[in-house]
């Protein structure tokens, strides 16, 4: 079983303070996130800023894409993106469009368990999705369950590469524990911490206790 790998979200208000988190943390997590809070304030230039800042961590540029595939990920990727994601609305086309340019992660919102689709995606090489917990679900009290684990290790047997974000804590990694979590990410755990390097790794540590 592989190791999972920590990713922070940057959903700032700012490049300046992106890069100012990314710096305290790129030593601890494996991919820097350009959230989609960041790209609706500052756009491509907020990834080209981190690509300068961390060029050998893997750049994920999360802009939800759900329409203009091809062009949206040949954007991210002439910025320095690595990744981009796509809402699970997208259609087909949308999504394979974007793959030819970029990897393209699938973010799993309402209605996406359509599992014949899901193999689509399989089917035309789109392996990464991100089970995700919404921002506005968390304010309203929803919590990390045995339901959450099974969804992901559902996708996991369909031979997804599943990525776990939503709230996440590092308390919450051990529901996971023998799962083969691809990516797990975290955004205020981090960005909102006194000290973003010492919380980026409490995750770090976590998963090294729990995945040996």
């Amino acid at each position: 079983m592989t190791k999972p790998m920590l990713q922070v979200a940057l959903d700032t208000d700012d490049t300046a303070t992106a890069l100012n988190v990314a710096r305290q943390v790129s030593d601890v997590v494996d991919v820097i996130e350009a959230g989609t809070l960041l790209v609706y304030q500052d756009g491509m230039d907020a990834v080209r800023n981190l690509r300068a800042l961390v060029p050998d961590k893997i750049l994920l540029a999360d802009v939800k894409d759900a329409d203009a595939g091809g062009h949206i990920g040949k954007v991210c990727k002439e910025a320095g993106a690595d990744w981009m994601t796509c809402i699970n609305a997208a259609t087909l086309p949308t999504m394979i469009n974007a793959q030819k340019e970029i990897e393209v992660q699938v973010e799993l919102y309402e209605g996406w368990d359509n599992m014949e689709r899901a193999q689509q995606w399989l089917d035309n090489g789109i392996t990464q999705v991100v089970y995700h917990q919404s921002r506005d679900a968390k304010f309203a009290g929803q919590t990390w369950g045995e339901h959450d684990l099974q969804e992901v290790k559902k996708l996991i047997n369909m031979g997804f590469k599943v990525s776990v974000t939503g709230g996440v804590k590092p308390e919450v990694l051990k529901l996971f524990e023998g799962v083969d979590v691809y990516t797990f990410i975290a955004g205020r755990a981090i960005t909102n911490a006194d000290d973003p390097h010492a919380a980026a790794q409490s995750f770090r540590d976590e998963i090294n206790r729990i995945w040996k």
